[in-house]
């Protein structure tokens, strides 16, 4: 594989960048078949953004969410694979700037009279258990902010399960799927951080937290490019069975064949190859078939 060049801001030029991203940038970019890693610098935000933001939404943001917004106000960084001459996008990381660390709407769902909320869907039926906690409510129990829309697959929130006045302490991270259903991530900002770079963006990665898993094509790339946490439950013996093994050094090598050359049959003598001089009839073109399948010389 050729060596991509890498756009400004990776590396080692920007040790601040290179301590963003826990150094992902190298690992990404020694890996077969990836080109393209690229993170958008963005300018760290200003005390007085987060003051505003608490203010509007009578929400004290945790410490290391103060921090991580101090350094830098949002986090996108994106890489992609080259197949066959194709660049396909693939791995993409993000974190909402705090202007768009809104809360998740209440408003109706469809512009029409009386349409449902989110709140309509509240069910109290799954409780908090001994291996989960409570899940989130979209009534005005939690306060709900999205972090990533995780590109159409579900939404990554920093959820405040007290209501308001909201606590810093009081807050979870977790995963709301298409489907609407909540699933636990971390306690914290800072172990969601590391689980969003040590899964290197890959498709879907957040459903490897959900009791169904990822797809069978997300299946595929974490075969390919194994997070470095890798979860190996992911891919039991039961999922293995329809899940190709691939290498990426073999999918990505040149595509010089070395050609190999084909085994000869036996060679035949001279005579074998020729038929009677005479008129063939039936029985002699039987006999010059079994004879040449022989090997044998024909007589006359």
């Amino acid at each position: 594989m050729e060596e991509e060049a890498s756009p400004p801001g990776l590396g080692c030029s920007k040790p601040h960048l290179e301590k963003l991203t826990l150094g992902i940038t190298r690992i990404l970019e020694s890996s077969p078949g990836v080109t393209e890693v690229t993170i958008i610098e963005k300018p760290p935000a200003e005390r007085h953004m987060i003051s505003s933001w608490e203010q509007k939404n009578n929400c004290v943001m945790p410490e290391d969410v103060k921090n991580f917004y101090l350094m830098t106000n949002g986090f996108h960084m994106t890489w992609s694979v080259k197949l066959d001459e194709h660049i396909i996008p693939l791995g993409s990381m993000a974190i909402n700037s705090i202007s768009k660390l809104t809360q998740l709407t209440q408003s109706s769902m469809y512009s029409l009279p009386n349409a449902p909320t989110l709140a309509d869907l509240e069910d109290d039926t799954h409780e908090a258990s001994d291996d989960q906690p409570e899940k989130p409510h979209f009534d005005s129990r939690s306060v709900i902010f999205e972090l990533d829309s995780c590109n159409g697959n579900g939404k990554v929130c920093l959820v405040y399960k007290s209501g308001k006045p909201a606590l810093a302490e009081d807050t979870e991270i977790w995963f709301l799927d298409r489907a609407l259903y909540w699933h636990f991530l971390t306690d914290t900002f800072t172990a969601y951080y590391r689980l969003l770079i040590t899964h290197l963006g890959l498709p879907q990665w957040q459903y490897a937290f959900t009791s169904y898993g990822i797809s069978p094509q997300a299946k595929q790339w974490f075969s390919m490019y194994k997070p470095i946490t890798y979860n190996t439950n992911l891919l039991t013996e039961e999922t293995d069975s329809f899940v190709n093994k691939l290498d990426p050094s073999k999918v990505f090598k040149s595509k010089n064949k070395i050609v190999i050359p084909k085994k000869k049959g036996p060679v035949q003598p001279a005579g074998g190859q020729k038929g009677p001089s005479g008129p063939s009839g039936p029985s002699t073109s039987s006999t010059s078939k079994s004879s040449s399948g022989s090997g044998n010389p024909i007589r006359k």
